[in-house]
């Protein structure tokens, strides 16, 4: 695969500096509130009684409070492990190409805790986990193909096309791509 094309992911998802890490050790993370409900639910967690105990985890994350949007996401996914390990990893997106950590299986990790400490060590182990993900997810031939609105439909979603995300990787694949 080119090189343009990985780097097209890249920087729709963690940006134009293609970083995969907030501080060594700790990848860049996109809590998310909503798929957090949703496996919770499937976890069987009832997050009513944690609400004001853990009010962090509820909050929009606060640039201003933790110095950071970032650090504030990372404050988030550290107090929501507390409710429930499985379900806050399951509830984030990870890395550079920031894969949800309910993939972790696509990613062939043998376990969440592999999912984890892989993301955590290097962007090589990022790029590896991505590899694996788009592999084992059908989605390599779209990639090779530059089948943008195919690739964007199974890996952000349905709405990917109205918030461009097809055009996005399309117009980052092209400035990598004339380098």
């Amino acid at each position: 695969m080119e090189v343009a094309t990985i780097k097209a992911v890249v920087e729709v998802e963690a940006g134009p500096s293609h970083e995969g890490f907030f501080k060594p050790g700790l990848p860049l993370i996109n809590f998310d509130m909503s798929m957090f409900r949703k496996f919770a639910g499937k976890n069987g967690i009832n997050l009513s009684k944690y609400y004001k105990s853990h009010a962090v985890v509820f909050s929009r994350p606060s640039a201003s409070k933790f110095s950071s949007t970032q650090a504030a996401q990372q404050e988030r996914l550290r107090v929501a492990r507390t409710i429930h390990p499985t379900t806050a990893i399951e509830g984030c997106f990870w890395g550079m190409f920031q894969i949800g950590g309910f993939n972790w299986r696509r990613c062939g990790c043998s376990s969440i805790e592999e999912f984890v400490e892989r993301m955590s060590k290097s962007e090589r182990e990022q790029l590896e986990l991505f590899a694996d993900f788009i592999t084992n997810s059908g989605m390599l031939q779209h990639l090779r193909n530059k089948n943008w609105s195919s690739f964007a439909r199974i890996y952000n979603g349905t709405s990917y096309a109205s918030r461009g995300y097809h055009t996005r990787l399309a117009n980052s694949y092209a400035r990598h791509r004339g380098r």
